[in-house]
């Protein structure tokens, strides 16, 4: 798939936002990524997606306001806070078993389910920082950035 392509043709439910696309992931990067994360592979969607552009950010009136994917760096950075606080070990069930790659502006975060550090399904489920309950939200990456961005996901 074209990510850059498919990402650019969607249009946002509240038609302001447009995309931003940044440089590739570096291959030592995706490395690194795996290896910080305890991970045997990586998701290959997500995998693709950092070889076109190293997230994509949300941008309104020529300025970054967000991010619809996040960097490699930050997902290796917030999966690594949530796997490593002691606090949220004793508030949460583990977050071992996902990978966080977006998040809803909320406190809920956005992520594959990871067995073992493999991804034998291709689903992105929210994590509810409220409740500490995980939702199945989309049946793939580009479904949930479909329908994330048309509205259909709503949190």
């Amino acid at each position: 798939m074209n990510w850059i392509e498919y990402i650019s043709q969607l249009t946002y439910h509240d038609k302001t936002l447009q995309y931003g696309f940044n440089s590739v992931v570096p291959y030592f990067l995706l490395q690194e990524f795996q290896t910080e994360l305890g991970l045997r592979e990586m998701p290959n969607e997500l995998m693709e997606l950092y070889r076109e552009s190293d997230g994509v950010n949300e941008i309104l009136d020529n300025q970054k306001i967000g991010e619809l994917i996040w960097t490699a760096d930050r997902v290796i950075k917030t999966n690594n806070e949530f796997r490593n606080n002691g606090e949220f070990k004793k508030l949460y069930m583990s977050f071992e078993q996902l990978l966080f790659i977006s998040d809803a502006g909320n406190g809920d975060l956005f992520g594959f389910v990871t067995i073992d550090g493999r991804f034998d399904r291709n689903d992105i489920f929210v994590w509810n920082h409220e409740d500490d309950s995980r939702t199945w939200v989309a049946p793939n990456l580009a479904k949930f950035i479909e329908w994330w961005t048309n509205g259909k996901i709503k949190v």
